[in-house]
C-alpha cells in the first residue's frame, strides 16, 4: 500500500505507469512480432506496418508504407525494434479520442517533454521531404502561433494542435503569393494546380486532381482568384457536410437526382446558417458534373468529388444483356441475393422468351432453307427465304411459322444463364493488363468457352425443334407420313441421339460467341463510347448487338448447315450423313461450296431483331414488375459507384485504431504533403 507522502506526491505530481497488456495488445504482438534478439521478441518496422494496416484495406492515397511514420512515434527509445511494452503503450494511445492529434504532437516532440521547440517542429517537418511549396516561417501567421524571431516558445499539446489545424490554409494563402508576383488577385490554373498537388493531393480524387485546371472555367475569366482558392480549401475541409447535404437532398427527389438550388435550399435546412457560399456551390457541381451534360446529378456524380479514393469504376461489358445477374453482384443477405437472382433469371427468361418468339418464322425458314437438297430430283421446294415463308402460310397456316416453338423457350432461360455466366466468369480469371483489361485473346477464348457450354444443355432442344420444324414439310410432301409429338421425337432418339450433330453445334457455338461477346464490347466501349459515367441508350444496344450478331452470324453459317443436316431425319433417296465430316464433304460435292450458306441471311434477319426484343422487353418488365422489397431501383453505374467509393458509410466497420492511425497520417501530409519517416538506425548497424 502506497504511503500517505507517496499519495500525496502522485496526486500533486502525477505518475507513471507501465500500460496493462490487454489481451488484443499481446495477441497482436504475438501475431506480428517475427525479431528475436536474445530470447526476447520485438516488432520491426515492417511487423509493425503489418500490425497497424491490414492489407485488404485501401492505400490508394495515403500509401502503406506511409504508415512507417507512426512506427517512430510507438519507438519510444528509438531503438529501431518495438518490444511488447512499446506495443501496448501505442495501442493504449490508439484508445484515446484525441488520438489522432496527439500522435502527430508526439512525433514532433522528440524529447518527450509534453512541448514542441521551434527548431525542432521546423527541422522535422522539413527532413527530407521539402515541400514542392516555400513556407515562411518568419510570416506573422508563424509569429503568431510559435513567437516572434529571438522570442520562440515552444509549443503546448492545445497550442500545437491549433497550429496543425491552421497551417494548411497558411500555406495554401502563402503559395498564392508566391505565384502572384505581380499582386494581381489571380493566378494561372496550372499554378493552382501545382498547389493543391502540393498540400491537398491525399484528400482529392483522381478525378478532381486530374482536372483542377478547370476552376478557371466557373467564372468568364481563364485565371484562378484568391476567391476561387479559398473556396475550394473550405469545401475540401466541409466534405462530410456536403456529403450529408447531398444525401439528404437526392432521397427528396423522385428520380435521385438535384440541382445546386436544391442543394443550397438542403444546405439552409440542415445547418443554422448558410454553409456553403454560391462560389463553394459552383464549385461542387462544377466538379461533380465534369462528365455530365446536364445541371441534374446524382450521388454517382458527387461520388467523383466526395471519396478521395474515387477511381473509375469498370462494368462488365455484358452487364446490359438482360438475363442472370453476373457472378458476385447482389447485396445484402443470401436470401437477398437468391431472391434478386431469381427475379432477375424470371425476368431474362420472359423477356428471351419474348424475342425467340418475334422471330421464330425467321428461324423456321432459315432451316427448311438449309435443309433443302438441290440435287435431289423433286427436292428443290423453295426458290428463296421468302418463297419459303410463302409456301409454309399457304399449305400449313400461319400457325406452321411456329411449329416446334415449345422446346425453343425452355431453351432460352439456361441457353442465356449459361452463356452469360462462364463468359463472365472466364473474363474475370483471365489476367489483366495494366490497365484492368483483359487482351483479345482471352476474350476470344472467353466467349469460345461460353458458347462451348452451352451445347450440353441447348443441343438436344435444337435437335427436337428442328425435327418439329421440318415435320410440316414432310407431312405435306410424303403420303401417309405421321406427325410427331417433342416427347415422342425424345424417347425415340435416346439419350445418344439428343446429341446427334454435337460436334456441329460445338463448331458453330464456339466461333459465334468469340466472335459475338469480343465485337458486343468494344462496339459499345469504343464505337458508342459506353462508360461506368455513361450508360447506353436501348436504340445503341439494339444496333451494338445487331452490329455484333451479323459476323457471328453469317461466318458461322456452314457449321450450323452441317449441323441442321446431321440432326434432322433422312428421308427416302436421301443421302445419310455418317458424320461431321462426310456431311460436309457429300454437300460439296453434290451441292457446291454456295450450300454451306443456305440461311445465311435469315440467320442475320433473325439474330439481331431478337437481341432488340429481348433487351426492350427485359426493359419494360424491370420498370412493370418492379422486385418485391426492391425498394427504388438504381442504375448499373450507380451501384458500382455505391460498391467501390466510400459512398456506403463502410468506415463504421472498421478497427477504430486503423482509422485513428490513418487519421494521424491525414493531419501530417496536410502539413507536409511529401513528409517522410525520420530514420533512426537499426539494431547492429553503424
Amino acid at each position: 500500500m502506497a504511503t500517505v507522502t507517496e499519495a500525496v506526491k502522485e496526486s500533486l505530481l502525477g505518475a507513471s505507469h507501465s500500460p496493462l497488456l490487454s489481451v488484443s495488445a499481446k495477441k497482436a504482438f504475438d501475431t506480428y512480432a517475427t525479431l528475436d534478439v536474445d530470447g526476447d521478441r520485438y516488432m520491426s518496422q515492417e511487423d509493425f506496418i503489418n500490425a497497424i494496416a491490414p492489407s485488404n484495406e485501401d492505400y490508394h492515397k495515403i500509401k502503406r508504407e506511409h504508415y512507417a511514420i507512426l512506427f517512430t512515434v510507438a519507438d519510444r527509445l528509438k531503438r529501431g525494434k518495438l518490444s511488447l511494452q512499446d506495443w501496448a503503450t501505442f495501442e493504449n494511445l490508439l484508445s484515446k479520442p484525441d488520438a489522432e492529434y496527439e500522435i502527430v504532437f508526439r512525433l514532433f516532440d522528440t524529447q518527450g517533454t509534453g512541448s514542441v521547440k521551434f527548431d525542432d517542429f521546423v527541422r522535422l517537418h522539413d527532413q527530407d521531404s521539402p515541400s514542392a511549396l516555400p513556407f515562411d516561417w518568419k510570416s506573422q501567421w508563424a509569429s503568431l502561433y510559435l513567437g516572434g524571431e529571438g522570442r520562440r516558445h515552444e509549443l503546448t499539446y492545445p497550442q500545437f494542435t491549433q497550429m496543425v489545424r491552421g497551417l494548411q490554409g497558411e500555406k495554401i494563402r502563402q503559395a498564392f503569393q508566391y505565384y502572384d508576383k505581380n499582386k494581381t488577385g489571380y493566378i494561372e490554373s496550372e499554378e493552382f494546380q501545382k498547389i493543391l498537388e502540393g498540400t491537398s493531393r491525399h484528400k482529392l480524387s483522381d478525378h478532381v486532381l486530374d482536372n483542377l485546371y478547370t476552376l478557371c472555367n466557373i467564372s468568364v475569366g481563364s485565371k484562378v482568384s484568391y476567391g476561387n482558392v479559398r473556396a475550394f480549401q473550405n469545401v475540401i475541409r466541409e466534405m462530410d457536410m456536403v456529403e450529408a447535404v447531398v444525401r439528404s437532398a437526392v432521397e427528396k427527389t423522385a428520380d435521385g437526382k438535384i440541382t445546386k438550388t436544391d442543394f443550397l435550399n438542403e444546405a439552409t435546412k440542415l445547418t443554422r446558417f448558410s454553409l456553403f457560399t454560391p462560389m463553394e456551390a459552383d464549385i461542387i457541381f462544377h466538379f461533380a458534373g465534369l462528365e455530365n451534360t446536364t445541371d441534374r446529378l446524382s450521388l454517382a456524380d458527387f461520388a467523383r468529388i466526395l471519396d478521395p479514393s474515387w477511381v473509375e469504376p469498370t462494368i462488365s461489358p455484358f452487364g446490359a444483356i438482360p438475363g442472370l445477374p453476373l457472378p458476385g453482384e447482389g447485396h445484402g443477405s443470401f436470401l437477398t441475393q437468391v431472391g434478386q437472382s431469381l427475379y432477375n433469371f424470371g425476368l431474362g427468361s420472359i423477356a428471351g422468351a419474348f424475342g425467340a418468339t418475334i422471330v421464330y418464322p425467321i428461324d423456321l425458314v432459315k432451316t427448311r432453307m438449309q435443309n433443302q437438297r438441290s440435287k435431289v430430283v423433286g427436292e428443290l421446294l423453295y426458290k428463296n427465304s421468302l418463297d419459303c415463308a410463302r409456301k409454309v402460310i399457304k399449305n400449313e397456316g400461319f400457325k406452321g411459322l411456329y411449329s416446334g416453338l415449345g422446346p425453343q423457350l425452355i431453351g432460352v432461360a439456361p441457353e442465356k444463364a449459361i452463356k452469360l455466366t462462364v463468359n463472365d466468369l472466364v473474363r474475370n480469371k483471365a489476367p489483366k493488363n495494366e490497365k484492368g483489361e483483359i487482351t483479345l485473346p482471352w476474350e476470344l477464348i472467353a466467349g469460345g468457352t461460353a458458347g462451348g457450354c452451352q451445347v450440353v444443355f441447348t443441343n438436344p432442344l435444337e435437335i427436337v425443334k428442328i425435327r418439329l420444324q421440318i415435320q410440316g414439310e414432310v407431312s405435306r410432301n410424303v403420303e401417309g407420313a405421321p406427325r410427331r409429338s417433342a416427347l415422342w421425337i425424345v424417347r425415340n432418339l435416346g439419350l445418344v441421339g439428343l446429341y446427334k450433330g454435337a460436334s456441329a453445334c460445338l463448331m458453330r457455338d464456339i466461333p459465334f460467341s468469340a466472335i459475338y461477346f469480343p465485337t458486343y464490347a468494344h462496339l459499345k466501349k469504343d464505337f458508342f463510347g459506353e462508360s461506368a459515367t455513361k450508360k447506353l441508350g436501348i436504340l445503341q444496344l439494339l444496333a451494338a448487338g445487331a452490329a455484333a450478331g451479323m459476323p457471328a452470324a453469317y461466318f458461322t453459317t456452314p457449321f450450323d448447315v452441317i449441323k441442321t443436316r446431321l440432326q434432322v431425319e433422312a428421308r427416302k433417296g436421301q443421302t445419310n450423313y455418317r458424320g461431321l465430316v462426310h456431311c460436309a464433304r457429300t454437300i460439296f460435292q453434290e451441292e457446291g461450296f454456295k450450300a454451306f450458306f443456305k440461311g445465311g441471311p435469315a440467320r442475320i434477319l433473325r439474330s439481331s431483331p431478337q437481341f432488340g426484343c429481348t433487351l426492350a422487353a427485359y426493359e419494360l418488365l424491370q420498370s412493370l414488375v418492379p422486385m418485391p422489397g426492391g425498394g427504388k431501383k438504381e442504375t448499373s453505374v450507380t451501384e458500382v459507384v455505391r460498391t467501390q467509393s466510400g459512398l456506403t458509410f463502410r468506415e463504421q466497420d472498421k478497427p477504430l485504431g486503423y482509422l485513428r492511425s490513418r487519421n494521424a497520417l491525414k493531419i501530417v501530409l496536410d502539413m507536409n504533403a511529401n513528409f517522410t519517416n525520420p530514420k533512426y538506425p537499426l539494431p547492429g548497424s553503424k
